[in-house]
């Protein structure tokens, strides 16, 4: 029965929002896509916490001026062509329509996705959730381990979005997952059923993870100790000797120090030491993109068999498969008890 008054504003509500966050997309391989893409991410004063006066000159001159093309080649490596997209967005909207599905039961719960770079914004789809009647929206960053640079920028462009809502939505946010059982689960499938496609078994399990300045780790970011206890917890799970899985950082940008062991140097290393057959994860992906497909799977894998490593494989990341999405299912149950 409406017991609205007459003239009163049309609204919905009753709804609950899962909004899953990744970290962004170019949206082509060419110059002006990946500038437009680099620039948003590369001004993020999170990512990047070098004096901001010297950072916008070294930006706007030479890094925009360079990086595009080259970051466009290593997207290019990679691309979905059928769809026309990097394949973290394919993945990722793949993910949020599977966990979706599995939502039959709570038909007041709403899945949707955004990025915190580039599209679809997660302004925009904070927006739409409310738009349907989510008056209680759960924000799901997609970074297992905690930091600074990806966790809290994400949230802190869900808050921004908020500022301009005259009705805020009640907000909840899911903690970072770096222990939890269902992930560490979802993590060993993924690695067991990998291993059991192999013909040959690794000398060492190289648990890869993306990298951060050293810097940022001594200001209190818990981003390396999430990663170590992550790998810890799948060694343990898969009942691995410690000198099984090793832990190495990837994606190093400048010349500052950064999270080491280097994914690059270790690498290279690995075959002088007797090390001929490599098997690599990389734990705090919760997508494969181009950290993952160009520079783990192609560039390292080169990098290994030119200094005399014979076999070489990657275990995809755990995507929108089947332990993944009951990874994700089985944590937003638990975050959004009382809402529903």
């Amino acid at each position: 029965m409406n017991v609205l008054p007459p003239g009163h504003p049309p609204f919905k509500v009753g709804k609950v929002g899962v909004l899953l966050i990744n970290l962004g997309t170019p949206e082509g391989t060419s110059y002006w896509p990946m500038r437009r893409y680099l620039k948003e991410f590369l001004s993020d004063r999170r990512v990047i916490e070098v004096n901001p006066v010297l950072w916008w000159v070294l930006l706007n001159g030479v890094i925009l001026s360079t990086r595009p093309t080259k970051s466009g080649h290593a997207y290019e490596q990679i691309w979905n062509k059928e769809r026309d997209e990097s394949p973290l967005k394919t993945i990722t909207r793949s993910q949020a329509e599977k966990l979706a599905s599995r939502f039959a039961d709570l038909p007041q719960v709403i899945v949707d996705w955004g990025m915190r770079y580039g599209l679809p914004p997660t302004k925009e789809r904070i927006e739409a959730l409310k738009d349907q009647g989510c008056d209680r929206i759960l924000l799901f960053p997609l970074y297992p381990q905690y930091s600074a640079s990806t966790t809290a920028t994400a949230l802190d462009k869900a808050y921004d979005a908020l500022k301009s809502m005259r009705w805020q939505p009640a907000i909840r946010t899911v903690p970072p997952y770096f222990d939890n059982d269902a992930h560490i689960e979802a993590l060993a499938q993924s690695l067991q059923h990998h291993l059991k496609t192999l013909t040959w078994e690794p000398d060492v399990i190289l648990a890869s993870f993306h990298g951060l300045p050293k810097d940022y780790f001594m200001a209190g970011d818990p981003y390396h100790c999430h990663c170590m206890k992550t790998a810890r917890l799948l060694g343990e799970r898969m009942k691995l000797p410690r000198e099984k899985l090793k832990v190495v950082f990837q994606s190093r940008f400048g010349k500052a120090e950064w999270l080491q062991p280097y994914a690059q140097q270790t690498v290279e290393e690995l075959p002088s030491q007797g090390v001929r057959k490599l098997l690599m994860i990389t734990p705090g992906f919760a997508s494969d993109c181009v950290e993952t497909l160009e520079e783990v799977a192609i560039g390292l894998k080169e990098t290994f068999e030119e200094a005399g490593g014979e076999e070489f494989s990657v275990v995809p990341c755990l995507n929108d498969s089947e332990p993944s999405i009951t990874m994700m299912e089985r944590i937003v149950r638990n975050e959004i008890q009382g809402w529903v």
